[in-house]
């Protein structure tokens, strides 16, 4: 009777205990890694339930009716553009850090990037995804989860000044005259940057010392050369093909308004989508769009349904990412067939004139 040995166990099959050896400082990581996913889920969830009984469910309703095809199919080409900067801007960012990195695979890996943070809750698994794969392609996942992190972040800063650019310059409602709204924005961000400044300090010894090192070292490499130019260039196109879909939504749904006066609140939605705060993607972006387009003296409820076309026609433009991972899942799936055996005539040895077979 044959016997099948165990073998090795696959890392998603094995049942991991607590460790007794795991120090306290680990163990209120993984505390506070906990309380981190379930606080951004209920964030979006919040803000959507505070939407439903605010405004009612019509202005989803409508938007969903209002999005066809025409919406989406040109939604996907402004997405494949997009994508293409935001894979243009990594592969910049990758070499800089010392990794390689192909316009091909890094455009493939983005698209399932963007499908897998549209479906999943959080915002970001896709692109955490990316990064790891990235780095055990490399042999570096330290270096892979770094060059995705910058080449976010390089994109959001852009975005946040341009953002702030279009708010002093168009000034589409006035800022002042917001009053307790404002005060509760200033509130958060002050809360936001207490809450990175605890967690900094939560590191204690080499742990931060190392973190500063690597940060320091990152900058002065990402800053050499031509390659800051690319990333800003990149950035802004990739800025302008998602203020692009945002118009497309907003006609979508009816808006009329002159590009140059939803310009401003299209980037003010874009910097509060960034907020790793959602439902996959879901719940801030369409707070932010109710909550611009009301102080603009456009309606919360247009606004609402703008930002749920949004979502729609950019949903749809991942869609090549969930092909790109289907595809990949069948192909770990085949199986490999052995290679036929070579059989031939037996030889007579040149030697000894023995048979060979």
């Amino acid at each position: 009777m044959n016997r099948v040995g165990a073998g090795p166990v696959r890392p998603e099959y094995r049942c991991s205990a607590p460790d007794p050896g795991r120090s306290p400082d680990d163990r209120e990581a993984v505390i506070d890694a906990t309380w981190w996913r379930w606080a951004r889920l209920l964030v979006g969830a919040l803000v959507l339930a505070a939407l439903v009984v605010a405004l009612g469910t019509g202005p989803f309703l409508d938007a969903l009716r209002a999005t066809d095809v025409r919406a989406l199919a040109a939604g996907a080409v402004i997405a494949l553009l997009t994508t293409l900067c935001g894979a243009w801007r990594w592969r910049l960012v990758a070499h800089r850090l010392g990794a390689d990195l192909t316009l091909t695979s890094a455009l493939a890996s983005c698209y399932r990037a963007q499908f897998l943070n549209a479906t999943l809750p959080g915002g970001v698994l896709g692109d955490v995804g990316r990064g790891v794969q990235h780095g055990r392609t490399g042999g570096d996942v330290g270096r892979g989860l770094r060059g995705v992190a910058w080449e976010r972040t390089t994109g959001q800063v852009v975005l946040a000044v341009l953002a702030a650019v279009a708010l002093v310059v168009a000034r589409p409602f006035d800022l002042p005259r917001l009053g307790g709204t404002s005060a509760a924005v200033v509130v958060a961000v002050l809360v936001a940057a207490g809450a990175a400044v605890a967690v900094a300090g939560r590191m204690r010894g080499h742990r931060a010392t190392r973190w500063w090192h690597t940060v320091a070292a990152d900058l002065r490499a990402l800053g050499h050369g031509p390659a800051p130019v690319g990333i800003v260039v990149a950035s802004v196109a990739a800025v302008a093909g998602h203020v692009a879909v945002f118009v497309l939504a907003a006609r979508t749904v009816g808006v009329r308004t002159p590009v140059l006066e939803l310009l401003p609140l299209a980037l003010v939605v874009l910097v509060v989508s960034a907020v790793p705060l959602n439902l996959a993607g879901w719940g801030p972006r369409e707070g932010a769009a109710a909550w611009v387009f009301a102080a603009a003296g456009l309606g919360a409820a247009t606004g609402l349904a703008t930002a749920v076309a949004f979502g729609a026609i950019a949903f749809v433009g991942t869609l090549p990412g969930a092909a790109l991972l289907l595809a990949g899942r069948l192909r770990r799936q085949r199986p490999v067939e052995p290679a036929p055996a070579l059989v031939g005539p037996p030889r007579l040895d040149a030697v000894g004139g023995g048979r060979r077979e």
